[in-house]
């Protein structure tokens, strides 16, 4: 998959495309049809199968007050994206200039001259250009003027009791908020990640027989509300590595550890049966697969561990290890 940041590097020769234009926060389920539909369309029609999205989010730039925190990083919405089949991703920068184009300078300039496309793909909520002028009729007028066609999509909801609600970004926001990591992977179709280099601690977890892998604070993806979760570690630094590092089985914690007196709100995982790890300075992927208990304040150091070795059964038997 071709991923770009600057109209610039686009081929000249490039085209036709399908494209659709977005931010794709998490590549959700609901992300997922919709792109691996286009790609079969594109495919059967010799055309190439393009996303336009945005770094950062555009409401970083218009309200960063209100603006949502992402569920994943740029690099780890390229790679579900790459998943999907597409030909290439315009990655592109969100700013001021940008967003002050019109509907119809945005469109000739991006998905005409640019990516030459043959068909847009967009949803029946669709809004673009400077203070989001442009919506559905726009984008189909300009097909017109311009000489492409317009796929419009409805929105993608779970065949569930839940089937009223459209699978979104902003209900897997609202899972990972109250620690639903389950619930939210099945809105993800994968379980939840956050990714992030391994920094030293306080190493309380060696001590107590329980060494754990602290995350940077400037780790990237939403972190789940605090809590003990059953879940994966992925070692992804190892980049001349022949083939990619195994997941191992692991507990992780977030919280501020109360036991202690803790004031810092921290991510830190046990990896299950191994006290010989190193991941010092390596960046690793967390895997939320469930959750196991909300944080406790203990009133003794036994009655921890006694927890916490209870947690890492519960853990073992949810991830089958």
């Amino acid at each position: 998959m071709h991923r770009w940041t600057d109209l610039a590097q686009v081929p000249r020769d490039f085209g036709p495309s399908v494209v659709t234009i977005g931010n794709f926060d998490g590549v959700h389920r609901g992300h997922r049809s919709v792109l691996t539909r286009m790609v079969a369309d594109a495919r059967a029609a010799g055309a190439k199968a393009v996303v336009v999205t945005f770094d950062p989010h555009p409401r970083m730039l218009h309200n960063p007050d209100d603006a949502p925190e992402l569920i994943c990083g740029i690099e780890d919405r390229l790679e579900l994206l790459a998943e999907t089949g597409l030909d290439a991703v315009l990655v592109q920068p969100y700013t001021w200039e940008f967003a002050r184009q019109s509907p119809e300078e945005f469109v000739r300039r991006f998905l005409v001259d640019g990516l030459r496309a043959a068909t847009v793909v967009v949803g029946r909520d669709v809004r673009f250009g400077w203070r989001n002028e442009g919506d559905l009729s726009t984008m189909l007028a300009l097909g017109e003027r311009y000489g492409f066609s317009v796929e419009v999509i409805d929105d993608v909801r779970p065949s569930s009791e839940k089937a009223h609600r459209r699978w979104s970004s902003t209900w897997v926001r609202e899972l990972l908020a109250e620690g639903r990591v389950a619930e939210a992977a099945e809105i993800l179709g994968r379980p939840h990640r956050v990714r992030g280099v391994v920094v030293r601690g306080d190493a309380r977890g060696r001590d107590l027989g329980f060494p754990t892998a602290n995350l940077s604070p400037d780790s990237v993806g939403m972190i789940p509300a605090d809590g003990v979760y059953a879940g994966w570690l992925r070692r992804t630094s190892a980049a001349d590595a022949a083939e990619p590092e195994p997941r191992m089985p692991a507990a992780i914690s977030v919280g501020t550890n109360p036991t202690f007196n803790g004031t810092t709100r921290r991510v830190e995982a046990y990896v299950l049966d191994r006290t010989d790890l190193d991941l010092y300075d390596d960046e690793v992927l967390l895997e939320f697969v469930d959750a196991i208990r909300p944080t406790l304040r203990f009133g003794s150091v036994d009655e921890l561990v006694a927890t916490m070795t209870d947690d890492v059964a519960k853990a073992r038997a949810i991830l089958g290890v």
